[in-house]
């Protein structure tokens, strides 16, 4: 399992960084921290470039280091990397070019044997799609971010699971919101969201909603698979059933207080465009965090 945090900055990416590091350490996972700096110029790119070549003579840091230094230092506090490399500080001298726009540092970690800090500069979304695409991260975590076709682009075209970190609170008691159905998409989700309620420690609600008062075969039988699996994971859930517009009725259910997890849309992008989707939908009605599996 390989995990993406982004994040932007200091003010702002403190949640983003907090819910990444828990979920990272319920997976067990790989986990790469992103920052995304403005575009270097070509000017800047010739002074960056001496600066690495001299960086102990020249006090110049490339855009975005210091976010990386920042993460670092929450690293550090959290105890994700290892003491000798807490020892040793923010490894800036070390910051290793792999072309691109990209830069890398690398960390030994606690939980997952590589922690890695990534600086790439340019414009996020398209420097996001192609570090997902480069390196096959399975979940990208990115921050609740208020230009909401930034997140709508970010879920169409990253091709990774997305845990959109909206309007977290830490002292919060939540639950997750596990919505369920006939769809490919379910079972993924459901492994997904017992994991992230593992990572928090609270409960799941399995949630199924038809357009009508029937409910077919197909969605009792993802319900009481979902179930199944939630109790073997030893996880406190009930099922609810609910009649109505999905989108509205994840919105009422979710309130501020659920994770939202739920499959994504087995749409192609052109007719999401045009159409919209279930989960994008979700994501631009809901104020509470949400993670869409893929």
């Amino acid at each position: 399992m390989k995990i993406l945090i982004a994040v932007s900055n200091k003010e702002y990416s403190g949640p983003t960084l907090r819910v990444g590091i828990r979920v990272a350490r319920a997976f067990k996972a790989s986990t790469t921290i992103v920052d995304v700096g403005e575009k270097v110029s070509e000017f800047n790119a010739k002074v960056v470039g001496l600066s690495q070549e001299r960086l102990e003579s020249w006090n110049f840091d490339r855009p975005g280091v210091d976010v990386l230094e920042w993460a670092f230092e929450f690293l550090a506090e959290k105890k994700f990397i290892e003491p000798t490399e807490i020892e040793a500080g923010f490894p800036k001298n070390t910051l290793v070019d792999t072309g691109g726009n990209r830069s890398e540092v690398y960390l030994k970690g606690t939980i997952c044997e590589d922690v890695n800090l990534i600086l790439r500069n340019g414009e996020i979304i398209s420097e996001l799609r192609d570090e997902v695409a480069g390196h096959q991260y399975d979940v990208t975590i990115i921050g609740g971010s208020k230009k909401r076709r930034m997140a709508h682009d970010l879920i169409q075209y990253i091709d990774s699971s997305i845990f959109i970190v909206n309007q977290f609170d830490p002292d919060k008691l939540y639950k997750i919101l596990l919505a369920v159905d006939d769809s490919k998409g379910t079972r993924k989700a459901v492994k997904y969201g017992a994991r992230v309620a593992q990572a928090f420690n609270i409960d799941v609600d399995i949630l199924t909603i038809s357009k009508t008062e029937h409910f077919g075969e197909d969605y009792k039988n993802a319900a009481e698979r979902a179930a199944k699996f939630i109790r073997r994971c030893g996880i406190n859930y009930k099922n609810i059933y609910k009649v109505g517009d999905p989108s509205e009725v994840i919105k009422e259910v979710a309130g501020n207080n659920h994770i939202i997890v739920m499959g994504t849309s087995t749409r192609n992008p052109l007719k999401k465009f045009f159409k919209g989707s279930k989960p994008l939908k979700v994501m631009e009605n809901c104020h509470c965090p949400i993670l869409i599996v893929k």
